[in-house]
């Protein structure tokens, strides 16, 4: 299994502040919810087990047997207050209730809980009028809980573990909150039927790919994985802030924003008949304005400087790569664009007109003027971070060049939108960018030392594929630079989400028996488990931008781009693709 890389745990000989501003802040877990029982069950007690997720209400049905009494218990989360549901129904009446266990926070990779810390933290636990209160504080944080049911008898199981008892079927509800609740709690019932009806309205309103009939076996395979991508992405990334590359599931990164990835996770969101899910994440990026500035005046350039790794404040993460990295600059333009294309008014214009200019400020001054065009680097680090130790020497990525030529030229057709003039320069950057370096007729992934090693992101790939057709980029040198990829790559470096880029480029080279077979090429970095999560590492059993790079992959082979040849243009003949409410790319 190949290692994780320099910029997943903090590096031996780190200095300790450095270390400390790395891991702080970050997330904390806030409680496990389990139920409790009279006597106490094992898990080797638990027979016949059966677990269903319903995607249509959003509901985990689950049933099992211990002690002679089959259990059913139904959960749900409400789509709007931080609450979950519980309702527990044993085949006969015994003494069970809910369990909550509360840890100190934790700055390890995996793990956000503590439990080995009591005497660091405070739970408070006092009736309230519809239940139970209690008030949690460790170090600066505070937050409630409110526990539903009057009839709950409360044991104290041990430092911040309780019980709350009752005889038979119960429904209850339990909420998490900064300040304590004052307003009653729903019942159970509100919030599953909450759930269930927020959870309809998403389907239906989304968009759709279904791939019955096809000659090929894998479509339903891949309709598996489009559907679970899709609820996955909903619940642990359509929140207001760029999602983690873990979402909510673990503190990998200790659950930093990592916005190079923010296109992978949530461009499908636009795509897929959900552009107000990716408006309110880019809405986000109107809060860091002043640092974004600051980051560019200080390096005595104009516009806004877009952080990497960051807090949800904006404040970037110490490191040795991040700073240097840059493809995550002209994501806001592309994210923009994608809302445009979502709802082509002037309101959208003027939503995002402001971001965009700002952006494209900075990536016209940010080139240098060179032998063959307009330049990036030094100092930088591509999207193949493997070159992170020559960062003092780098220069024009292949990726980036055509990720800059196409965000300025889009920006400056905003400008248009807006009735404004757009400055010449972004145009004549646009259209001069240098041509990427090739070696033997491919394309390097730099145009300095070592200019390609075959492991990490073929991220020379992204650049007509993610990016659509521009001028740096020759479609006849992509296409023998992808049979490179393919037959040469170290495939178990990559991550998930180079799997459907690669399927991009293959699409948009008119091989869409290549771009299929990107997707299910058998990799140890390209499983979905049974959950719909794609697994990269045993420290890493989830990695969301797989999923949403997935989602972004199949809406441009299914409902094509602008100029494409044919319908469905990423899938070969014998696969039957109907298509409801996905967008075109461009």
């Amino acid at each position: 299994m190949t290692p994780l890389s320099v910029e997943q745990h903090d590096g031996a000989g780190q200095h300790p502040a450095e270390s400390w501003l790395r891991a702080n802040p970050h997330r904390l877990d806030l409680g496990r919810i389990g139920l409790w029982t009279e006597p106490p069950l094992a898990p080797a007690d638990l027979h016949g087990i059966e677990q269903v997720l319903d995607l249509w209400r959003g509901t985990i049905r689950s049933r099992f047997t211990a002690g002679g009494v089959t259990y059913r218990v139904t959960t749900a989360a409400h789509p709007v207050r931080d609450a979950l549901a519980v309702v527990v129904e044993p085949s006969t009446p015994v003494r069970c209730g809910l369990r909550l266990r509360f840890p100190y926070g934790s700055e390890a990779w995996g793990d956000a809980a503590d439990w080995s810390s009591p005497a660091a933290h405070r739970s408070q636990v006092q009736r309230r009028g519809d239940g139970w209160a209690i008030r949690r504080e460790l170090d600066g944080a505070r937050y409630h809980v409110a526990v539903s049911d009057t009839s709950f008898e409360l044991i104290e199981l041990g430092p911040h573990d309780v019980a709350f008892a009752g005889d038979g079927t119960f429904g209850a509800v339990i909420e998490f909150g900064p300040v304590p609740c004052t307003d009653p709690l729903p019942a159970a019932e509100v919030v599953i039927e909450a759930s269930a009806r927020h959870w309809a309205a998403f389907w239906e309103a989304g968009g759709a790919v279904e791939l019955a009939g096809s000659d090929d076996s894998r479509g339903v395979e891949l309709e598996r994985r489009i559907v679970l991508s899709q609820y996955l992405a909903a619940v642990n990334g359509s929140g207001p802030l760029p999602p983690a590359e873990t979402g909510l599931m673990l503190n990998s990164w200790r659950g930093r924003s990592h916005l190079e990835m923010h296109a992978l996770h949530s461009a499908q969101f636009a795509l897929w008949g959900h552009p107000e899910l990716l408006a309110r994440q880019l809405d986000w990026y109107h809060t860091i304005l002043p640092l974004a500035r600051e980051t560019a005046a200080r390096q005595r350039l104009p516009g806004v400087r877009w952080p990497k790794q960051v807090d949800p404040s904006g404040l970037d993460t110490p490191s040795s790569i991040g700073p240097f990295l840059v493809w995550q600059q002209p994501q806001p333009i592309l994210l923009a664009e994608l809302l445009y294309r979502a709802d082509p008014t002037p309101r959208t214009t003027e939503r995002w007109i402001d971001l965009v200019v700002a952006t494209a400020e900075f990536m016209a001054a940010f080139v240098s003027a060179g032998e063959g065009g307009f330049g990036l680097g030094p100092p930088i680090v591509p999207a193949q971070e493997s070159y992170h130790r020559t960062r003092r020497t780098a220069r024009n990525p292949t990726f980036e060049l055509a990720l800059w030529s196409w965000g300025l030229g889009v920006a400056a057709d905003w400008c248009g939108r807006a009735g404004r003039q757009a400055p010449p320069r972004w145009r004549e950057v646009a259209g001069g960018m240098a041509r990427p370096h090739t070696i033997d007729g491919i394309y390097a992934a730099l145009a300095t030392p070592p200019y390609l090693v075959r492991d990490d992101h073929p991220s020379m790939l992204a650049a007509l594929g993610v990016v659509p057709p521009t001028d740096v980029i020759d479609e006849a040198v992509m296409g023998c630079t992808f049979d490179d990829v393919w037959s040469r790559w170290d495939w178990a470096s990559t991550w998930g989400w180079d799997y459907p880029v690669a399927a991009m480029c293959a699409a948009r080279l008119g091989r869409p028996a290549d771009a299929v077979r990107a997707l299910f090429t058998d990799s140890p970095k390209n499983h979905f488990l049974p959950n719909g999560h794609n697994r990269q590492t045993a420290e890493l059993p989830i990695y969301l931008p797989a999923n949403g790079a997935l989602l972004w992959a199949i809406a441009l082979m299914a409902a094509g781009w602008d100029g494409a040849a044919r319908p469905a243009p990423g899938f070969p003949d014998g696969w039957k693709v109907a298509v409801d409410g996905v967008l075109p790319l461009p």
